[in-house]
């Protein structure tokens, strides 16, 4: 339970991490932030019974840190939707390639790096798609900065698509005429 997922906000609203029951509990003992959700259940101290909060929304303004995304497989399997840029095929069964090799003085960018099926970078091999007579179903480039990448691929709780700009709560909220 200390390990649950706790939506932190911005002073504005505005979503900027994801944090651990704990932690909550402890920028909430300090009055640095407000309980805005609760979650299931309670948590029982010596002294004190909290409730478990679910999101929170710090008191003062923190500056948003400037996401930069890191070159990792993961990033690019999602930047190319788990498809293959070859044939086009989607499947889970992916590798990298980098569309001119390193062999060849090729980089290991975002500029330079797709994903692949198994049987198309076996294909290609080491040379360049022109060599090989192989097309790229999509020129790579890095990926758009998003400051919500990092909460994006994550299972995320029903009671914080309210503070989430891109989801929409699964059941319509009924307001009072």
């Amino acid at each position: 339970m200390l390990n649950d997922p706790v939506l932190v906000l911005n002073q504005s609203y505005e979503p900027l991490n994801v944090c651990g029951v704990r932690r909550a509990l402890v920028l909430l003992c300090r009055e640095r932030a407000q309980t805005l959700e609760t979650g299931e259940g309670e948590l029982h101290a010596a002294t004190a019974v909290f409730d478990v909060p679910s999101v929170i929304r710090l008191l003062h303004m923190v500056k948003r840190p400037v996401f930069t995304r890191r070159l990792s497989r993961r990033e690019v399997f999602y930047r190319d939707r788990f498809t293959c840029q070859y044939c086009g095929r989607q499947t889970r069964d992916l590798t990298l390639d980098h569309v001119v090799p390193r062999v060849h003085g090729g980089v290991h960018s975002w500029d330079n790096v797709v994903a692949a099926c198994v049987p198309c970078n076996h294909r290609k091999a080491g040379r360049t798609p022109r060599q090989a007579g192989m097309r790229l179903k999509r020129e790579p480039a890095p990926p758009r900065l998003n400051p919500f990448a990092h909460l994006m691929h994550r299972q995320l709780p029903d009671e914080w698509s309210v503070y989430l700009p891109w989801k929409q709560p699964s059941t319509p909220v009924l307001v009072p005429a």
